[in-house]
């Protein structure tokens, strides 16, 4: 009997999973809930039975499924592992107490604290007036709201002014903020598998933030990725497995919320060594493109094994090639994208074990893709170094069309 799995989420990374979880093997039943068009070529789409959490619950259940895989953030902060584990149903995926690692910036500092994880210096806000006075007296620092912010609760200040008005720009009421200092050095993101005990960690990627080339312009949810990065190297992913993320998952374990799934940590190269900036409770979105297009064996046992506690003894085979994700945004992404533009020249790429095209943000708009989201697609590609990689990953993208498309020129560029 084939094993059934159910993947929640309707993005890119989704479709990455969906997408390795295919290539693995013929012996796999594969579930999205919700999918998108472009999963729905590799999976059985559906929707949920009703709005949020429950939703979400009802509809994975009904498919009696061997093996959850939660993609987003935003539904384990809300329980959904919770529910596969009152339901005796394997989830990868931690349950909403550790999920908090990402939900709340305040609760990942105070872990990082207690573990002894380096990181920036912070301090904690309830107010906006103090907030202000504090930030405006640090000048350069770092203004981050405590919660889920999709990936954009965060504003860098060049001095005090700016920092007092990026206060105001995130404060809410009931809302925390918190100060940071502000760390130089390229961003690096190191990703494991965790079953509550151990971790396994990914080949490192790095995003590229920013809307624009040369990290200029609004801070987006990611406009590609590179893996690895030169800078990537085994001694740093040694070094951050023993500095960073095992203390972290003991430290979750011993207050009794063992981390399941997988734990991002976005770092910062300083000067003074590896410094955490954040700390993500699932796969990186569009680092998961780079990095699962790279995967040579067969991510179920992976996921399957981390759900169950019994992590240790997998051993992934990697494809040595470096991969590159470009994103295609839709016209007024970050703002208000414009939804319904047509998609065309997805037909003319050939697609294979080296070159994924990853739907996120597409519908079907009077029978045909459409744009339906800000992140509309995510070409993936591998090469035998950057620069080949990119060419592939371009390449592809320049035959897709669609109005007011958007997107970096410059993804790894500095990678060589």
């Amino acid at each position: 009997m084939p094993t059934k799995v159910v993947v929640i989420g309707g993005g890119a990374r989704e479709h990455a999973l969906v997408r390795a979880l295919r290539l693995g093997g013929t012996d796999r039943e594969l579930v999205c809930i919700p999918g998108n068009p472009g999963i729905a070529r590799d999976a059985r789409c559906l929707q949920p039975e009703g709005p949020g959490v429950e939703g979400l619950a009802a509809a994975a259940l009904a498919e009696r499924p061997d093996l959850v895989i939660v993609g987003p953030e935003a539904p384990l902060a809300d329980g959904l592992a919770d529910r596969m584990a009152q339901a005796r149903v394997p989830c990868f995926g931690p349950v909403a107490a550790a999920a908090r690692i990402e939900a709340s910036k305040a609760f990942a500092k105070e872990i990082m604290l207690a573990a002894g994880v380096p990181t920036a210096a912070a301090a904690l806000f309830e107010d906006a007036a103090p907030a202000r006075d504090y930030a405006r007296a640090q000048g350069a620092c770092v203004v981050k709201l405590d919660g889920l912010a999709a990936g954009k609760g965060v504003i860098v200040a060049d001095d005090g002014a700016q920092a007092a008005r990026a206060v105001d720009e995130l404060w809410r009421p009931g809302a925390k903020l918190l100060i940071e200092e502000r760390l130089e050095g390229p961003e690096i993101s190191i990703i494991a598998l965790c079953d509550g005990a151990s971790v396994l960690p990914l080949p490192p990627a790095r995003d590229h933030k920013r809307l624009l080339d040369g990290d200029q312009g609004p801070n987006t949810g990611g406009m590609g990725a590179v893996c690895p990065p030169r800078d990537g190297t085994p001694a740093l992913v040694a070094e951050t497995v023993r500095a960073v993320l095992l203390p972290t998952v003991r430290e979750l374990a011993r207050r009794g919320t063992p981390f399941v799934g997988a734990l991002y940590a976005g770092l910062m190269l300083t000067p003074r060594g590896p410094r955490v900036l954040e700390f993500n409770c699932r796969l990186g979105d569009p680092e998961a493109q780079a990095i699962l297009i790279k995967l040579r064996s067969d991510p179920l046992p992976l996921f399957l094994a981390a759900a169950q506690g019994r992590l240790g003894g997998e051993q992934p085979v990697w494809d040595p090639r470096t991969a590159v994700a470009v994103v295609l945004a839709a016209h007024g992404y970050p703002g208000t994208p414009r939804p319904h533009d047509a998609i065309d020249g997805l037909d003319d790429i050939a697609e294979g074990e080296d070159l994924w095209v990853l739907h996120a943000g597409t519908s079907l708009h009077q029978g045909k893709i459409a744009t339906a989201g800000g992140r509309i697609l995510t070409v993936a590609a591998l090469g035998a170094n950057a620069a080949q990689a990119r060419e592939r990953a371009y390449g592809a993208a320049a035959r897709i069309r669609f109005a007011g498309k958007q997107l970096r020129s410059d993804i790894a560029a500095a990678e060589g």
